[in-house]
């Protein structure tokens, strides 16, 4: 059986996740958290731009997709080899870009997220399991 590739929990570096922030947007819905470590923004629950490594991630539509694949760098996001996450882009090197194109593809990947439908929150409430019914005649008098 061949061995499942391991990924790289390789950090952001403190320049790339400064200028991270510096180009998220600041609307009071825009949530800032961290998945598997590394930065990203959320609007509504849904996933629109974060880092993975040394690169930027944006969640565009798909003709935003086909222009953002154009540039050099550009590429579908597989966050493992063979398992690309449908309607992520990736773009390596965003130290060494304008300011501007990055800017504009944050906003690009903002505004299509206020298109998508929230999602629910899941409640992981201490002690609100479900109770299972115990079946009659279970044995216990």
């Amino acid at each position: 059986m061949p061995a499942t590739p391991k990924m790289t929990w390789e950090k952001s570096s403190p320049e790339l996740v400064q200028l991270f922030e510096e180009i998220s947007p600041r609307d009071p819905d825009v949530e800032h958290k961290k998945m598997f470590a590394w930065p990203c923004v959320f609007l509504n629950g849904n996933l629109f731009a974060g880092l993975h490594k040394e690169n930027i991630i944006y969640r565009l539509p798909e003709l935003d997709q086909e222009r953002f694949l154009k540039l050099e760098g550009a590429g579908l996001f597989s966050p493992m080899p063979g398992r690309p996450m449908k309607g992520f882009v990736i773009l390596s090197d965003p130290l060494n870009r304008s300011r501007a194109e990055l800017s504009k593809w944050m906003s690009h990947a903002f505004e299509y997220a206020t298109t998508l439908p929230p999602k629910e929150k899941k409640s992981a409430k201490k002690g609100t399991a479900k109770k299972v019914p115990r079946k009659v005649g279970s044995g216990r008098k």
